[in-house]
């Protein structure tokens, strides 16, 4: 329905493709793809508030920082955070926008950096489950592991190269920036907030934050980012259409409709991967859950049509 408040939370792919190396212009053109359709759903009469991933980015400066660490001293991962938190908000700022110039509608575009509260003391920092960076075969999965100590994962079994590093995610608490993201919502601002799942950050005793080395999901991340502007509906998007059950195998089933209940029964099963498509359908759960309406869960290019129920996977209470 138009003028509802629709969260969406980009995949990688709306920024970088599995097949690419990532380059500046690359990542602009899949940026200015992305922001097209945002501007298509602007245009249909709906405020979308939006958040993105930064797993290839933070990986991938993960590498210059270990690279270079005999010239230049290495920043953080939390820093790494909050740097690809500020270039993708940049570039999805500057397309967005031209995107709606050219529709000819008026809406200030803002990106926010955005911190995210998180437990020290959370189990995933002992069992790290967030893929970063390129992806590897097995033998350079085994390689890494041996000579860099990287902690690696198979996260798309059946898939040559389907491994890939993987650091702590802790769950989000709370969004530290929220009033402020509530603010220019509701003046009318078109916002890109808690970019990687937002900088994470601990408190301190004396009162202030410190950034941790994670990355935190952002489809969590985008279930927070939901209940701070109260969103009729939280979209995310990747790189299916729908969400399946025996995913690659013969008897593969596109999910279109299902409740919460289904979904929650599909998860037990084990359908849904760890470092995939699981955390999208358990912030999907966790948004109907919460609100009583329902979480759509599709491809970019097909994100208006499932927001007009003509395609995607419906999650509802």
């Amino acid at each position: 329905m138009a003028g509802e408040v629709i969260v969406i939370a980009l995949g990688g792919n709306a920024i970088k493709q599995a097949h690419e190396t990532g380059t500046t212009e690359e990542q602009f053109l899949n940026v200015d793809k992305t922001a097209e359709q945002i501007a298509k759903i602007v245009e249909s009469g709906y405020k979308p508030v939006i958040t993105h991933g930064n797993g290839p980015q933070a990986g991938a400066l993960l590498i210059q920082q270990e690279e270079a660490k005999a010239s230049v001293p290495p920043q953080s991962l939390a820093v790494c955070g909050a740097m690809t938190q500020g270039q993708i908000g940049w570039m999805m700022q500057n397309r967005i926008a031209f995107h709606l110039q050219k529709a000819d509608l008026t809406a200030s575009v803002c990106s926010l950096v955005t911190q995210v509260e998180v437990s020290a003391d959370d189990p995933d920092f002992q069992n790290p489950s967030k893929p970063v960076g390129p992806f590897y075969n097995a033998d350079e999965a085994v390689r890494l592991e041996r000579e860099k100590g990287y902690r690696i994962k198979e996260v798309k079994p059946g898939v040559h190269k389907g491994w890939r590093r993987v650091v702590p995610s802790p769950e989000p608490i709370s969004i530290l920036e929220k009033e402020i993201i509530q603010d220019l919502v509701r003046h009318g601002a078109l916002v890109i907030a808690s970019g990687g799942g937002g900088i994470p950050v601990k408190k301190e005793d004396d009162g202030s934050y410190s950034g941790v080395d994670a990355v935190i999901d952002k489809d969590r991340a985008g279930f927070c980012l939901a209940q701070v502007v109260s969103a009729d509906i939280l979209m995310i998007l990747t790189d299916v259409e729908k969400v399946c059950i025996n995913f690659n195998k013969p008897n593969q089933q596109e999910l279109g409709e299902i409740t919460v209940n289904e979904a929650k029964a599909y998860m037990t099963e084990g359908h849904f991967l760890a470092g995939s498509m699981g955390p999208k359908v358990e912030a999907a759960i966790r948004f109907a859950s919460w609100s009583g309406k329902e979480a759509i869960i599709t491809s970019l290019d097909k994100a208006l049509d499932a927001i007009e129920g003509k395609t995607g996977t419906h999650i509802r209470a």
